[in-house]
This record gives structure tokens, sequence and C-alpha cells, in this order.
């Protein structure tokens, strides 16, 4: 590494860690500048710990060989990848990126590549894969040393290839350097975390470094999408795709039902008739972006398109609750403008009499969205019921009240989320159908100081629906 002391060269280095906590004897400690804590302040109980020297952007001179370069961040990437053998110049790595659909595009190309005998792995939102084996996730794009250590797990377990969920967060933060993309998605810029990134121009430029020189194997963004053209429009032989212009996989004829989704992919390979279990206008999308790279890295098309038969649902992602009710209910996990009104509009197209809708917004987090999304729920909706999702630090009502403050008169909120999903699906006849948005998969209910108690929207959903068919 530049800078490196002299008597630092004939270290021997058995691991890495940003974390004072996980150091262990011979470990290289990063001292990482973060938003709270400094990596520095921790360097002396790193030492204790056993490591052996420091990547530093200040000198601490506490008695071990430091490294020092102008931002330990932007170092850690390429020192995890040539510490973990370079593992992604071997594994097939699908990058996917964008506010909406990373979830189900990942699991998407997963099931693609899988279809064509590829063993994959998979890192995203709602589960990691590795060598076959699910584990839990703690973020949606891990560190730089957890990511090289994770890839070099898949490769050593026998997978060939990883599709993987890429957030803004890890793009600004440098997380997702020094991986070597096969192929990079992009699915869609809307409003969300304007909390971390000051303006949308600075969200954008974050999700454009996985674009950016020496850029993926394969660019496959979404054109229907404005800061997709743009981004089109900036990378070179970009593969695009799109309902309602053309591209260079577009969607014809598109027909969606509580059955799944029905239509005409026109590309290279000519027209394809297509079938996904997969409900809602807007998973047309996420099907395509994953075809699309799928048939990059060549997947043949009747493999793919027979894949796409049967992949299934996603967890928290226009999830339907059946107990054997009337009417339907399905969960999903959006917590932004633009997937809301997606959500309701494709809700809307499958309901028959009323649409009601269960949402929140999180504390701590983008305020700005919070009328946006009353308006749109009010707009698109029968019946409101405004409620909490994850408060965090700051207070439920009021949060409910800056909803409120954009949703018109007919709407309505109780903060209790479980009474909100039981109020709904009271209130729901035959042939409506209940959306309940903004939690999807996730397990629990975070609250003040940190408390997060066990919820889930499906499972309280289902226990309300057989409490109700027991009252009957």
């Amino acid at each position: 590494m530049p800078g490196a002391l002299p008597e630092a060269r004939d270290l021997e280095v058995s691991s890495l860690a940003y974390d004072n906590r996980a150091v262990t004897p011979g470990t290289l400690f990063f001292c990482v500048p973060g938003f709270t804590r400094d990596g520095h302040d921790f360097a002396q109980q790193a030492i204790e710990r056993g490591a052996v020297a420091l990547v530093v952007q200040r000198p601490l001179q506490l008695g071990v060989p430091e490294i020092r370069v102008q931002s330990v961040r932007k170092a850690m990437p390429p020192a995890a990848a040539r510490f973990y053998g370079d593992p992604t110049s071997t594994l097939q790595t699908v990058g996917v990126t964008g506010t909406n659909g990373k979830t189900t595009t990942a699991f998407l190309v997963r099931a693609l590549l899988q279809a064509d005998n590829r063993r994959t792995g998979l890192l995203g939102t709602v589960t990691s894969v590795i060598g076959g084996e699910d584990r839990a996730v703690e973020r949606t794009t891990p560190e730089a040393i957890e990511l090289q250590r994770t890839f070099r797990e898949m490769l050593d377990a026998g997978d060939e290839a990883c599709s993987m969920e890429v957030s803004s967060h890890a793009l600004e933060l440098h997380r997702a350097d020094a991986i070597h993309f096969a192929v990079a998605i992009f699915t869609n810029l809307t409003q969300d975390h304007l909390d971390f990134h000051p303006t949308m121009q600075d969200y954008f430029r974050a999700k454009r470094r996985l674009f950016a020189e020496p850029g993926p194997g394969h660019a496959v963004i979404n054109i229907d999408d404005s800061y997709g053209r743009r981004l089109a429009s900036e990378v070179e032989d970009p593969i695009t795709f799109a309902l309602e212009r053309a591209a260079t996989y577009r969607a014809l004829d598109v027909r969606t039902g509580m059955e799944g989704s029905r239509f005409t992919v026109q590309g290279p390979d000519g027209a394809t008739e297509l079938h996904s279990p997969l409900r809602g206008r807007f998973n047309v999308y996420n099907v395509l972006g994953a075809l699309a790279a799928a048939r990059a890295l060549e997947v043949p098309m009747q493999i793919a398109a027979a894949a796409i038969e049967s992949a299934g649902q996603v967890p928290g992602r226009f999830e339907l609750v059946d107990a054997g009710q009337e009417f339907a209910v399905l969960v999903d996990y959006a917590h932004t403008p633009d997937s809301l009104e997606n959500v309701l509009r494709a809700a809307r197209g499958l309901t028959e009499n009323r649409l009601h809708v269960v949402f929140g917004c999180g504390g701590d987090r983008d305020r700005g969205k919070r009328p946006l999304m009353g308006e749109i729920a009010t707009r698109l909706a029968d019946r409101v019921i405004v409620t909490s999702d994850n408060p965090r630090s700051e207070d439920p009502e009021a949060i409910i009240e800056e909803i409120l403050s954009g949703a018109g008169p007919g709407a309505d909120h109780n903060p209790d989320r479980r009474e909100a999903i039981a109020q709904a699906i009271a209130g729901a006849q035959r042939g409506d159908t209940v959306v309940i948005a903004g939690k999807g998969h996730e397990q629990g209910q975070e609250f003040e100081g940190g408390r997060k108690i066990p919820f889930d929207d499906a499972t309280v959903a289902r226990e309300v629906l057989r409490g109700a068919a027991l009252a009957r």
C-alpha cells in the first residue's frame, strides 16, 4: 500500500477489521471516520486486542506501524479485495441499484442464472444465500471487508455467480468499490433517502457510481425512468428495457392479474411470450431487467423464459396473504411515494370493488415524502388508514400528522399498527383489496432508544384473518 512505513512491509496480516470488537491477533485495523464515531478513537483498543498495524488518516503514534492515506474508507475496498484474492474477478457478479425493485430483480436474476446450472449466491435486503445456505441480513450492502470476505466464501462454497442489491449508501460510502461487476442494472430513481443525500442530483450521482469507469461488463437500464434515460445517454453501449418506448427489451401487450402477468417481450431474440407469477405492471420492469441481464450473461432465451414462469414470490413484495377470505390482502415494502403509487395502481387494477390501504412512514428518515404519500394514498385508494411504520426516535403521532397534512379529508389514522391492520381487514368486503404497505418483509418495529418489537405485517394479517374466520 502507498505510504506504508518500512517496518510494516514484513508484517504478517491474518485478518482485516474496521470494528475494534472484531479485531483478533494479526489484524490490520482500518480507522474509519463514521457519522457518530471515529475509528481513530478506537485504535488503542484494537491494538490491545492484537492489531499489528493501522490504516489512518492522521498520525496516531501508538507503537505499531501506520499506513497513512487520504481516505481510510476509500482504501478499505481495494485492500479487502486483494486480501481475499480479488474474488469477483472470478465470481460473475450482477449488481442491482435503484430506488424500487432491487430486491425482486436480484431474486429474479439469481433464479435465471440458477436455471442455467450456474450456482448463484445472493446478497440483498431480505436474505443472503451463500453456497446454497440462507444467512440473516444486517444491511442491504455490507461494508467492503464483509463483502469481499463473502465473495470469497461464495467461491469456496462452489458458487459461480452472485446477484446483489447495491444501495446508494453503499455506493456513496465506497463499500462497492473494487467489485468487478459483470452486469449492473438500474431499475429507477424516485424520491427517497433525502435524509442522507442532500438533493436528488446527489442521489443520482451516488447511483451513477455503479456505472462509472471502468464500468460493468454490461449496463442494463430502465429508460422509461427519466434518470434511466439520462444514465443511458452517459454510458457506452447500454442494454435498455422499457414498456412505454423503444428499447433493447420492450414489453408489449401487458396483462396482469392476481395470477401474475403475461406479456410479449420484443428484443434481440425476436418476440417471446412470457408469463410471470409476479403481479402488477411494476413487476414487469423487474422481469425485463433480470431477463436482459441474464441474456447479457448468455443464459439461453428458452431457459430464461421457462425460469421466469416459475420464479416465485419474494417475501413482502406484493405478497398475497390468503386465509380463505373473500377479498385480497397484499403486503408490500412500498415506503416511497413512487413505490406506493405503483403498488396502489397495480392493486386498483386487480380489485373488483374498493381499495383499502394501511401505511405509515419511518422516523428519522426523509420527512419530505410524508405528505406526498398521504396525497397519493387518498387519491388512489377508497379507504386510507395511516399508522406507524418504524417511528424510531420520533413521536408516532407527529409522523402521522405530517402524512395527513397531504392527505384528503377522508383519511383515518391509528398509531397502533396491529389495530390499524385489523381495522382495515374488518372493513373489507367481498371483491375488495387491502394493501398493507411500508414494512414488507421486515420482522420487527423500531421505536425510541433502539427498542425493537417483533412485528411482521403478513403474519399479523394472517392472524387477524384467522381470528375473523373463527368469530363468524
